[in-house]
């Protein structure tokens, strides 16, 4: 009897010892890369984590850079070691798109902004699932305006109304409006104006358009004329940011990433407005990040899970709650106007925004360009 109990015990064992390693053997592992902030990524592993507890066969080998990330992107693909998952913007998508390396995708467009679609889009084929939109909105201290006794601005204000209302707000060591020499904070004024870099078509560059020149000129004036906008020198070391929140700026122009930021650090009442209306109304860049598959995965049918899964609504709603992004689904708008002080300026905007022109070698094109928009704004 007790021969046969040890035998019947040790054959289990064995069974058992065999299933467990046939189960660690049918484990997928696919690789996710990723930037983000540490809040970012606070949120990006518990997601990861609540989809390997639903699918015990996958695991998720998460790659965080968040330095020189899409260097570092390149640098994979080029050697064939491409994540299966990769987190992608549409400034750096048509590089990848160009060249194939990325899976054509499908989704419900009815459950995501169309802008965001046709910016994660190459020659009408999507290929990443998107996560957010990014545009930029005019951030106002709302004291400075009462102590100045200025009305706020809405949203049906013109370009001569900004620049009115940026110098009734100059004085006392207080600057009415911001000034970036980045691409993404002078696109706004040629875009309202009906110009930009590149043409809608990525064809050609209409920089020195009359329209695309109309825009910078009023760009550069409301610093070099009006003096509405603080020099380099006088911002020093400071940032834009800084400057806001130092009470030295009245308006800032940026985006939702610095809403947690100013709801955080804030000590007076702010409040947000879309851009000013130029001769083409107010257009402001619309850009978008997204999910992306690797064409060479080897674990197609898992990645597209794992993508599914951080595009959801669930996910997505995690998402809002950090409060740096503005979310491409439709369907958790309630969320995120709940999440924070102005976000419906962020939802208002996303009609007349235009997803911004980029084309294979826009990094080239934007270094071209960097010496003559020196020149024009300093």
């Amino acid at each position: 009897m007790n021969k046969k109990f040890w035998t019947l015990l040790m054959l289990l064992l064995s069974l058992t010892f065999f299933c467990g390693c046939n189960s660690q053997q049918e484990k997928t592992t696919i690789q996710f890369a990723s930037w983000g902030s540490k809040s970012e990524v606070d949120i990006i592993k518990p997601i990861l984590h609540e989809f390997e507890t639903k699918n015990p066969d996958i695991k998720v080998e998460f790659m965080h850079i968040p330095q020189n990330y899409f260097q570092k992107i390149h640098l994979l693909f080029a050697s064939n070691k491409a994540p299966d998952v990769i987190f992608i913007n549409n400034l750096y998508l048509p590089v990848y798109a160009n060249a194939q390396v990325l899976e054509p995708l499908k989704v419900k467009n009815e459950n995501y902004y169309p802008q965001a679609i046709k910016a994660l889009s190459w020659q009408n084929e999507l290929y990443a699932i998107p996560r957010d939109v990014s545009s930029l909105v005019v951030y106002y201290n709302k004291d400075i305006f009462d102590k100045n006794e200025v009305n706020y601005p809405d949203e049906n204000w013109t370009f001569s109304d900004f620049l009115k209302t940026a110098q009734k707000l100059t004085k006392n060591g207080v600057y009415g409006v911001s000034f970036e020499e980045d691409p993404l904070f002078i696109l706004p004024y040629l875009m309202s104006e009906g110009g930009g870099f590149i043409s809608d078509d990525l064809k050609s560059e209409i920089y020195d358009s009359e329209q695309s020149q109309k825009g910078l000129n009023f760009y550069s004036d409301l610093r070099k004329k009006y003096h509405v906008a603080p020099l380099k020198s006088e911002s020093a070391s400071a940032t834009m940011a800084q400057m806001f929140l130092q009470g030295k700026i009245a308006m800032h122009l940026s985006g939702r990433w610095l809403t947690p930021k100013y709801t955080e650090e804030a000590k007076f009442d702010w409040d947000t407005v879309p851009f000013p209306k130029g001769e083409k109304g107010s257009i402001v860049a619309l850009d978008a990040s997204g999910w992306a598959v690797a064409r060479a995965s080897q674990h197609k049918k898992e990645a597209l899970m794992l993508v599914d899964y951080l595009s959801s609504r669930q996910s997505s709603i995690k998402f809002i709650k950090s409060g740096l992004i503005v979310p491409a689904r439709i369907d958790v708008k309630q969320e995120f106007l709940e999440s924070a002080k102005g976000s419906d300026t962020f939802l208002k905007i996303i009609p007349s925004s235009k997803p911004t022109p980029v084309c294979v070698n826009y990094r080239e094109i934007l270094d071209k360009l960097s010496e003559k928009l020196e020149y024009k704004l300093n």
